[in-house]
């Protein structure tokens, strides 16, 4: 989905009827939270519905829509989502006003039964796709044109496909890595965080980003410390020993399961974390400096600029310029 860092991203969501819930809060509650962290408004949405009317999901409770699906030359992004009975919803027009839609589009997404609606348009002929387990099989033998991958989402060109519900929740989240930045996706990981496993008690605060799922036990050890000593950092060689593994392999773990360096994570921590509290406090610039491991408020200023694109003190001016 290519826009400009400082544009405002716009995406339209066609609902289908018998859509989970937890679908439709998949896609947007990640975007909705990226522009709570960011302050500013990086992506905006608009659903639709085949016929205009609200959504009825399968919890019961209604979504309501901009209006029906009718395609004119937009080139905005479309989410297809769908969870149930298909095929009684992948009526004749409907295909046809995707196949139209098709020609503008930059990115066309099948969200779990979504793919059912790209596939049965030809729109995923010679593409790379997922689709949801139970149906995996069936679907590969109905499309063998398609090339099917066992991956929770799978992003092809312009085309992309999940698997569920939380499989989409990791395709928003590697989106707006994508689009912006490692920090943002993982600050807006962090939260959406639930508890698989304790361990003394303590929620392990590992953040899921991507398609990483199944954590190495050393890579999260290492998270942990990193999240415990934000205000004072340790080196890569005394992270790896308390860990017990090398430097070398901890930076391997680390790129294997998180897809960033040690270093890369650790400052994606630090400076949310600052950033929080030039948004959330009126502490003083110097003493943010300190809280969150930097030796120096002009060493702060310059890490915070090159990350977020403004200054400390122009994020608390814009802020307050809209409150």
């Amino acid at each position: 989905m290519p826009v400009a860092r400082d544009e405002t991203q716009h995406i339209d969501l066609l609902v289908l009827p018998e859509t989970n819930l937890i679908l439709v809060a998949s896609v947007i509650e990640p975007l909705r939270a990226a522009n709570r962290i960011a302050g500013k408004v990086l992506y905006d949405w608009d659903i639709f519905s085949p016929d205009g009317q609200a959504i009825e999901t399968k919890s019961g409770i209604p979504i309501p829509v901009a209006g029906a699906f009718r395609p004119q030359n937009e080139t905005a992004p479309l989410f297809i989502l769908s969870s149930y009975n298909w095929r009684v919803y992948a009526t004749t027009q409907l295909k046809m006003h995707l196949s139209r839609t098709a020609r503008h589009r930059d990115v066309m997404a099948g969200i779990e039964a979504g793919t059912w609606f790209l596939a049965e348009t030809s729109l995923l002929d010679n593409f790379s796709a997922t689709n949801h387990w139970e149906d995996f099989e069936d679907f590969a033998a109905a499309y063998p044109q398609i090339t099917m991958v066992r991956e929770r989402f799978v992003i092809d060109g312009k085309r992309i496909t999940t698997g569920g519900s939380l499989p989409t929740l990791d395709l928003m989240l590697e989106l707006i890595r994508r689009q912006h930045s490692y920090s943002l996706a993982l600050e807006v990981s962090r939260l959406f965080i639930y508890e698989q496993e304790r361990t003394r008690g303590d929620l392990l605060q590992v953040p899921v980003i991507g398609n990483m799922r199944i954590l190495d036990a050393r890579v999260g050890a290492a998270v942990k410390l990193m999240e415990e000593t934000v205000d004072a950092p340790l080196t890569l060689t005394r992270l790896a020993r308390r860990t017990g593994v090398s430097a070398r392999h901890l930076q391997d773990l680390f790129q294997e399961t998180m897809g960033v360096a040690p270093h890369a994570h650790y400052l994606a921590l630090r400076l949310n974390a600052a950033r929080r509290k030039v948004i959330e406090t009126r502490a003083d610039f110097a003493d943010i400096a300190a809280a969150t491991g930097f030796n120096s408020s002009s060493a702060f200023s310059r890490s915070y600029r090159a990350h977020y694109r403004e200054s400390p003190s122009e994020t608390r001016r814009r802020l307050k310029l809209k409150a």
